[in-house]
């Protein structure tokens, strides 16, 4: 039988992916974590594959739109594919289930949140910032920078399931300044989806997956994510944004604690 908590989680995290667009993995694994007691890795390896599964259906929706560059997806798969194979490896190697690599993938969870929090108060601040000195990069040296984004973005989202939503689209703006926003989140999303199933198949044959968790939190998800969307354009984007990173900062001081 379906656990309500758990399709309510999944409703929950897709209306505030629909209303601000960042990935839920900085929302879903702390919430496994602190509220159901997931371990850290079951938490990452699951979460992982629920976002591949939500991510595919707005990747439908951002290709029929024609708001996806496939070439800056490729650039960004370039980097996060090996990387990501590469981190599965390292992880394969140590015992998950320790007590030890819970409190290393949790503090490094604790960690990226606040970071992801910081670049979704200043991300706005930062382009405005740099935004005529990027302007001038040569695209050949903004393919190396996507590239070498896509190589850390595959480290991230395999060892937290953070890192695709705030850091990537932030980062993405600023070394594609002329391409239009939503392009780059469409394209970011797009990304997302092949990072994540191969991140989540790692995870998978590390053992770290709950089968049981991932039906009821994509039957909430569904819903939420579509209300979530109509209700962002009524409301104002910082707004939701902030009240997002203050969430964020308490769980990662949460989990750093």
């Amino acid at each position: 039988m379906l656990n309500p908590l758990y399709v309510g989680s999944g409703f929950v995290v897709g209306f505030l992916v629909g209303m601000t667009g960042v990935g839920g993995g900085s929302l879903m694994t702390p919430l496994l974590i602190l509220l159901f007691g997931i371990h850290p890795a079951t938490a990452v390896g699951t979460d992982l594959l629920y976002a591949a599964s939500t991510k595919t259906v707005g990747t439908l929706v951002h290709a029929g739109a024609r708001t996806v560059d496939w070439t800056l997806v490729g650039l960004l798969a370039v980097g996060s594919m090996p990387a990501t194979i590469a981190t599965i490896i390292v992880l394969s190697h140590f015992d998950l289930k320790s007590s030890s690599a819970q409190h290393v993938i949790t503090l490094t969870l604790g960690i990226v949140l606040l970071v992801t929090a910081a670049f979704l108060i200043l991300g706005g601040n930062i382009r405005k910032r740099y935004a005529d000195r990027l302007t001038s990069i040569s695209l050949r040296r903004a393919a190396v920078l996507t590239i070498l984004l896509g190589l850390v973005m595959g480290i991230l989202v395999t060892a937290t399931s953070v890192g695709a939503g705030a850091i990537g689209v932030t980062v993405l703006l600023l070394l594609h300044p002329n391409m239009p926003a939503g392009r780059v989140v469409g394209s970011d999303i797009a990304h997302a989806v092949p990072l994540t199933l191969l991140a989540g198949a790692g995870h998978w044959y590390l053992g770290s997956i709950n089968w049981g968790l991932l039906s009821p939190l994509l039957l909430g998800s569904v819903p939420g994510i579509i209300i979530g969307s109509y209700l962002a354009t009524q409301a104002r984007d910082t707004v939701v944004r902030g009240a997002l990173a203050s969430v964020l900062v308490i769980v990662g001081i949460r989990l750093l604690g």
